[in-house]
């Protein structure tokens, strides 16, 4: 495919999109001319085949495939109601790969929206780094400060090691630090925060950033009185999460964070060799 043919048809298919609540989605009725079906009732085969392979994949039809209808006007003022679909991008992969791949516009749209649910997934699995990674560097700064709160009051490091897996125990349901690493198969020399499920992170943030107002606020001095409070601020946190239905030793662990850093770079430098084969002469 020459690359000006594939520079007017991305800007075509770039052009025909349209947005709703951030969800982008293009009409069947304006595909079937980017994709040069001349009849609709030809063009509704290739959907049809299009819905079969959605519901095979899983995937709930009517979030992909939306039924519509809009008004046309015809010759001499006379309007209209005819049938049209809403489609995301997802929809529009599928139709693509159930039309014929000889046709240039049909080649160029299975690689056009193949590239585009990438970049979709891309993003989504950006955003769960980002999250996971913000409340893992906010746990981390929090767990400093209380380190560094207790330290003037008589507590060194190994008791605040201690004061950490007491706090564990209370929210993991019985399991110190320790037992959590070997329940979830983490490496003993790794952090155990950085196997867990954002939701998790943000509890351990939670109480220990209430552990760490408590002790200034009541002056507490001393292990002991740290622990207590610290495993009550734990207990607190895990009431809550328990009654919705979360239970934080039974969530599986999640891909180490610096894994996952590693595996969305990969995919951008997978995305970029897409792009770059796609604008190439084929």
């Amino acid at each position: 495919m020459k690359k000006e043919i594939i520079t007017k048809l991305h800007k075509s298919f770039e052009e025909a999109a349209y947005q709703e609540d951030g969800v982008e989605y293009w009409l069947a009725r304006e595909l079937q001319t980017l994709l040069e079906y001349t009849e609709w009732r030809n063009f509704l085969q290739v959907i049809d085949k299009a819905k079969v392979t959605c519901k095979t994949s899983g995937q709930e039809v009517g979030h992909h495939f939306v039924d519509i209808n809009k008004m046309i006007t015809l010759a001499k003022g006379a309007s209209r109601d005819i049938d049209d679909l809403m489609l995301t991008r997802y929809a529009c992969y599928l139709i693509a790969q159930n039309g014929d791949p000889r046709k240039e516009q049909i080649a160029f749209a299975q690689s056009y929206f193949a590239i585009q649910t990438r970049k979709q997934e891309i993003l989504e699995k950006r955003i769960e780094l980002i999250e996971r990674l913000e409340a893992r560097e906010k746990l981390t700064a929090t767990e400093t400060e209380l380190s560094g709160t207790i330290y003037e009051r008589g507590v060194d490091s190994k008791g605040f090691g201690r004061i950490r897996s007491k706090g564990d125990q209370a929210l993991f349901g019985g399991n110190n630090t320790l037992q959590m690493k070997k329940k979830l198969g983490i490496p003993e020399s790794r952090s155990l925060a950085d196997f867990l499920p954002t939701i998790t992170i943000k509890a351990k943030d939670l109480a220990t950033e209430i552990t760490n107002f408590n002790v200034k606020k009541a002056d507490l001095k001393g292990e002991q009185k740290i622990t207590d409070e610290h495993v009550k601020n734990n207990q607190d946190v895990r009431t809550l999460l328990e009654k919705n239905n979360i239970l934080p030793e039974t969530l599986p662990p999640e891909q180490d964070i610096k894994k996952l850093e590693r595996a969305v770079k990969a995919d951008d430098k997978k995305l970029l060799e897409d792009i770059k084969k796609l604008k190439r002469d084929k």
